[in-house]
């Protein structure tokens, strides 16, 4: 059965030290992993490599993105759900908050409550495969 929803958001994965990158917007209390809707017309990666830029100022290098998975989650504080397509990737540059990001940080899964509910379905991939704490 695929995992489908009405929303769509395409998410970055970006691991060091067995922490996961996080973000936060201005207005909001939660951190999400970097990314964001499709335009029209835009693929997954299309769409990976633009939200990452706006982001966090730094370019997604498409020859080494792999799907971590599809993810249906509750959206934060609302009744509907999104379906939450996560990938790694390597990237160029220095990661920054850019455009509607307020802030950025490195969480394990101890502070899974600082995170969106779709985060910490993607963290328990995570940590199944081994990668984080």
């Amino acid at each position: 059965m695929a995992i489908h929803s009405g929303v769509e958001k395409v998410a970055w994965v970006h691991i060091v030290d067995r922490r996961l990158l996080v973000g936060r917007n201005r207005g909001r209390t939660l951190f999400y992993l970097p990314g964001g809707a499709r335009e029209t017309g835009e693929s997954d990666l299309q769409t990976l490599a633009r939200e990452v830029t706006e982001e966090l100022g730094v370019t997604v290098r498409l020859d080494t993105v792999s799907l971590v998975g599809r993810y249906l989650a509750f959206r934060d504080g609302r009744d509907d759900q999104l379906t939450y397509i996560a990938y790694t990737a390597e990237h160029d540059g220095t990661i920054a908050p850019h455009s509607e990001v307020e802030e950025l940080a490195w969480v394990t899964t101890a502070e899974a409550d600082r995170v969106t509910g779709a985060v910490q379905l993607v963290m328990a991939t995570l940590v199944d495969r081994g990668l984080l704490d």
